[in-house]
């Protein structure tokens, strides 16, 4: 049972430090998702070659932070793992193997089940924060929260078709906005990134956009056709913004009183 309750902590020390190494990249404006994603790459040593990799090696404190990850994954974390299964599989007691297979993978299985849970990732966010704040100089927030990510609004990155709905036109004339969509940023093809574009901005071809707002609405911009048919999507859409809108405000009022 030692190997077991080893296990068990060995894989609870590699998800709170994945998950701090996640807060850390978000906080230097990587998304949630793609923060996520090379701290896992990194630690496990997957070595995956993405356009967010790119912009790791590009940006020094996301370098740093990659680094002490392949540190830490380097270290043997996988090798120790694998020798307390192992351990766990061969140790001589009043347990035959077959149970202690089954005890390892319920372990696993709770490990990860409990990581799925908001309140378990609530506090191992507060822990990871509060750990970065403490011995780093980054400015650590939990966006998530703040946007109140996690619900049914989102902040995703979406690709624009060449040719698309939204190709060729400046974010003025797409009102987006109107139907609950808002761009926080555009990366451009050549790697150049604009933070809070304005109604000027005209939207190019291949163009990355950071978008917030409902994970339903923006789904639906991803897959809205250009031409007449995109146009009559955004009436439409705008329409069903303005009568959620109203709606909410009418559940306030009736709250209220």
């Amino acid at each position: 049972m030692a190997a077991i309750l080893t296990l068990m902590i060995v894989l609870t020390l590699s998800l709170v430090v994945t998950r701090a190494a996640t807060i850390a990249l978000t906080a230097t404006g990587m998304s949630r998702e793609a923060a996520r994603f090379q701290a896992r790459s990194a630690f496990s040593g997957a070595g995956f070659t993405t356009t967010e990799s790119e912009s790791v090696v590009r940006h020094p404190v996301r370098r740093r932070i990659i680094m002490w990850l392949m540190l830490a994954g380097s270290a043997g974390i996988v090798a120790v793992i694998a020798s307390v299964v192992l351990a766990a599989t061969q140790e001589e007691d009043d347990i035959g193997a077959l149970p202690r297979v089954a005890i390892v993978c319920a372990s696993i299985f709770l490990i990860w089940w409990a990581s799925r849970t908001r309140w378990v990732d609530t506090r191992i966010t507060r822990l990871a924060t509060a750990a970065l704040r403490r011995w780093t100089d980054l400015e650590v927030h939990d966006y998530a929260a703040l946007l109140h990510v996690g619900g049914e609004y989102v902040v995703t990155e979406m690709k624009v078709e060449a040719g698309g709905w939204l190709a060729g036109r400046d974010l003025g004339s797409l009102s987006l906005r109107d139907e609950g969509v808002i761009v926080l940023g555009i990366e451009r093809v050549d790697g150049s990134y604009f933070g809070v574009p304005q109604r000027y901005t005209v939207v190019e071809d291949d163009d990355v956009l950071v978008l917030y707002g409902r994970a339903e609405s923006i789904d639906a911009l991803d897959q809205r056709q250009p031409g007449r048919g995109g146009d009559a999507a955004h009436e439409e859409a705008v329409r069903e913004q303005k009568l959620q809108v109203s709606e909410g405000a009418a559940e306030n009022l009736r709250r209220r009183t």
